[in-house]
């Protein structure tokens, strides 16, 4: 990732180590409670609502490249049922780790960011910045990647009914009574007809019935 022109310290997910120091093997653990920011989780499908209590847990170590940042985000997604399009909510876990690298610097101090031999590489690489790092984009992967793409109000949910729509988990012995469609326009038919009549095409359902019979 190409260098921020300025990482606001004021950002609840910007994150400052000049107190840890540059020292390899030096050690900080962090804890912190952020507001959800917009657009947290798979867009669509399930995510923390935007400005949800999200909770962290940082261990910050000092490395020769860098900052190696190993954490935890705990929170509470919603969504919809993939299946029965009932809402849902679920506790979220989300684990990762990143390397933070320390930008090339002059003798005054001052970042000469120099072009990678491989471009592709640079491109997804995180800088610390005046001491700072923005971990924002690294807590949206693991979150996205901590959620289930299609998830379900529970595991054996039985959905929606194919023909009406009504939630099957409502209604466990919701059915509806097959019609065979060779003889549904005769019984749609019959339902406007006198009586009389009605037997006449009763009739004939019946020899069609023996007649097929008879094929078998």
């Amino acid at each position: 990732m190409a260098l921020n022109a300025r990482l606001d310290h004021r950002n609840p997910l910007v994150f400052d180590t000049h107190e840890l120091g540059r020292r390899p093997g030096a050690l900080q653990r962090l804890t912190r409670e952020i507001d959800a920011p917009k657009d947290f989780g798979i867009r669509g499908v399930i995510g923390v609502p935007e400005g949800a209590p999200v909770e962290l847990e940082l261990r910050l170590e000092s490395v020769m490249e860098g900052v190696l940042v190993t954490g935890t985000a705990r929170a509470r997604a919603k969504g919809e049922c993939v299946r029965c399009l009932e809402p849902l909510e679920q506790e979220l876990e989300a684990e990762f780790q990143e390397m933070f690298s320390y930008p090339d610097a002059d003798d005054r101090g001052r970042v000469t960011a120099e072009p990678a031999d491989d471009a592709e590489e640079d491109e997804d690489m995180l800088f610390i910045e005046d001491g700072l790092f923005d971990l924002e984009p690294v807590l949206r992967d693991a979150v996205v990647l901590a959620l289930p793409m299609q998830p379900v109000c529970q595991d054996d949910c039985p959905g929606l009914c194919s023909e009406c729509g009504a939630r099957l988990a409502d209604e466990p012995g919701h059915h509806h009574d097959a019609v065979d469609i060779r003889w549904a326009a005769l019984q749609g038919l019959a339902g406007s007809l006198e009586p009389g009549e009605k037997d006449e095409i009763s009739g004939a359902e019946a020899e069609a019935g023996v007649d097929e019979k008879q094929e078998k």
